[in-house]
């Protein structure tokens, strides 16, 4: 039943940083912002979702749209989808940003990755589908 994943989130204290770095570093289209309290970018099919925790905890008012209260502490990982191609453009638009590389590697089945931090310190990861066996 399930098709796959609509959206993912990530959390951070500061919105305009995670602004600066999804849609400026990583060229990521904004799809919307609300103050301090969410900024979205749309990624590929699926839309990534950056909250502030300490707007997330707040019970929506009376009139908002009755999404439950969510948040989380401390670093999160997200991983995006790429071709090898891409990953070597990546690699190089993240160096010209003076954003430091953790780890480039490959796996056993020959699938690689690169590991990355944004200005929250959330772990990101670029890697090839194969990793999982996907096309």
């Amino acid at each position: 039943m399930i098709e796959g994943i609509l959206e993912t989130a990530l959390y951070t204290d500061d919105l305009d940083a995670a602004e600066s770095f999804y849609g400026g570093v990583l060229g990521l289209e904004k799809v919307l912002r609300a103050g301090n309290r969410h900024v979205f970018f749309r990624c590929g099919e699926t839309i990534l979702l950056i909250f502030n925790p300490k707007e997330t905890v707040k019970p929506p008012s009376p009139e908002a749209l009755p999404v439950p209260p969510h948040g989380t502490t401390g670093p999160g990982h997200l991983c995006f989808r790429m071709d090898a191609q891409a990953i070597d453009r990546m690699v190089e638009k993240l160096n010209k940003a003076s954003i430091v590389i953790e780890s480039d590697f490959r796996w056993p089945n020959g699938a690689r990755s690169i590991y990355f931090r944004d200005p929250a310190g959330n772990s990101l990861e670029c890697a090839e589908p194969m990793l999982w066996n996907l096309k």
